[in-house]
């Protein structure tokens, strides 16, 4: 294919954010929420035809894009296989959600907010794109600035402050990372990823460098104990900003995992597989027995998401096929789900200006709509047969089994955990009593809520029943990754 698809599906969304900048007419916010849904629509419908279009039988890359950018040392380099695919799909699907749920939610400056949305989309697709460190890099980063604004102007009281928190533990996380690529760079003469996985990284060096990599992906994961902005970010980002940090910025540190530490380091990854473990156990017993204790729903489902990456991180580094399938498509599940959660507590926030549990209850007597969909993804959310959230836990856990029996025992021992807070904030919300007469005056959700939640609820839904097309995606690409790993090891 000469038409340069991949560039297409990156700069789309910066073009019609320069079209929305320019437009003047006094129907500004109407007709820049019509040019950035325009155009995330045509973006979520290319990166389709991208998902049809790649050969799920080769692990290698595909649809390469190559240029030179500085001096031909570094390039701007492109490239997508069965693992980086899903993460875009992902992410321009959630994107026209998060436009469509802004109409309702953001009142003041519209057309900045939408700009910041898409100029956030166009970083994150090119993280999944990226085939160059630098490039990677960049892209990785340059995300933080968007998102700094969407909490820190469009926030609640708080905003500033979990702004500048966000921020500053993402960025410093990240310097070492910087250092890392220069480094590799030194011992490679090069910043392109595939050669780098062919040249091999000296096992002499391989630790501190997956140190320095790990100390960026632990944060932007979160990974406890470096997980305490998380909350504050999501408690006062608007309703569309928690969605995109939820669904798609925690994804790339695994993504991160998966593209460098594991095949870039694999015998650093081998030697701290027990600190990950640990890690992870930590992080989901402790914030799901957190997450018990909330009163506040959004920080509630903010520390549930932690405890979920506590899955992935452990299901990446278990280092079997069960249990990287299980990771990836439990990332791909969670940001599904957790994307309609955080939307359901943005559909009562904008009627009622609260979050706080107490303020609900007995919502299915008046919001019979909402509450059937709130039920379906919460139970999604404890990992119910049946939903996209069952098949990635299952499958994590079944890899851990084969690797580490005590480890096993305290993640499964997480999902009980899990299953009380999820099962504990239905009960009061939308079962409990309703001590709020202002409740009583709700009005069920309208028709841009039904479109954003049902399709979500569907997806969760197909793939709970038939994760097929998931799994068949990245199987190769999985399996690659395996056999690349176990190669580098018995060759040391």
């Amino acid at each position: 294919m000469n038409f340069p698809i991949l560039s297409t599906l990156i700069f789309l969304p910066l073009i019609s954010s320069f079209f929305i900048l320019l437009s003047k007419d006094k129907t500004a916010n109407n007709s820049s929420i019509y040019i950035s849904l325009f155009s995330s629509i045509a973006t979520f419908l290319l990166s389709l035809f991208l998902w049809h279009s790649l050969d799920f039988n080769t692990s290698e890359f595909q649809f390469i894009e190559e240029k030179s950018w500085i001096n031909d040392f570094i390039k701007f380099k492109l490239g997508v296989d069965g693992i980086s695919i899903l993460f875009i799909v992902l992410t321009t699907f959630i994107t026209p959600i998060c436009i469509i749920s802004c109409a309702n939610s953001i009142k003041i400056r519209v057309k900045e907010f939408l700009i910041a949305i898409l100029i956030l989309e166009t970083f994150m697709i090119g993280v999944f794109c990226s085939l160059d460190l630098v490039i990677f890099y960049l892209f990785f980063e340059a995300g933080l600035i968007p998102m700094f604004l969407i909490i820190g102007v469009w926030g609640g009281p708080r905003r500033v402050y979990s702004a500048f928190k966000f921020f500053l533990f993402t960025l410093l996380g990240s310097v070492l990372m910087l250092v890392a690529i220069i480094v590799i760079f030194w011992l490679t003469g090069t910043t392109d990823i595939t050669q780098i996985y062919e040249i091999k990284i000296p096992k002499e060096y391989q630790n501190i460098l997956w140190l320095a990599f790990f100390s960026s992906f632990a944060v932007k994961m979160p990974m406890w104990p470096v997980h305490t902005w998380l909350p504050d970010a999501h408690v006062e980002a608007p309703t569309a900003g928690s969605v995109i940090l939820a669904a798609i910025l925690l994804k790339m540190a695994g993504y991160g995992f998966l593209r460098f530490s594991i095949p870039m380091f694999p015998i650093a990854s081998e030697y701290f597989t027990p600190l990950i473990y640990t890690l992870s156990i930590v992080a989901i017993i402790y914030t799901s027995l957190v997450a018990l204790m909330q009163e506040d729903m959004k920080k509630l489902i903010a520390y549930s998401s932690v405890a979920h990456m506590g899955y992935v991180t452990l299901g990446i580094f278990t280092l079997t096929k069960q249990g990287i399938e299980g990771s990836i498509y439990q990332m791909i599940s969670h940001g599904l789900i957790s994307a309609a959660l955080f939307l359901c507590v943005g559909v009562v926030y904008d009627r009622l200006h609260s979050r706080m549990i107490s303020s609900y209850g007995g919502l299915v007597n008046y919001i019979p709509k909402y509450s059937f969909l709130f039920l379906i993804f919460a139970l999604a959310a404890l990992g119910l047969p049946g939903t996209s959230g069952f098949l990635g836990e299952f499958l994590i856990l079944t890899g851990t089994f084969q690797k580490n029996y005590l480890a096993a025992m305290l993640a499964t021992f997480g999902v009980v955990l899990g299953a009380a807070y999820i099962l504990w904030l239905t009960k009061r919300v939308i079962f409990g009593v309703t001590n709020n007469s202002e409740i009583k005056k709700l009005n069920d959700i309208n028709k841009s809520e039904i479109a954003m939640l049902i399709s979500l609820a569907f997806l969760i839904l197909f793939f709970g029943f038939y994760p097929l097309p998931l799994m068949e995606t990245f199987n190769v690409s999985v399996n690659n990754l395996i056999y690349n790993y176990q190669t580098a090891l018995i060759s040391n």
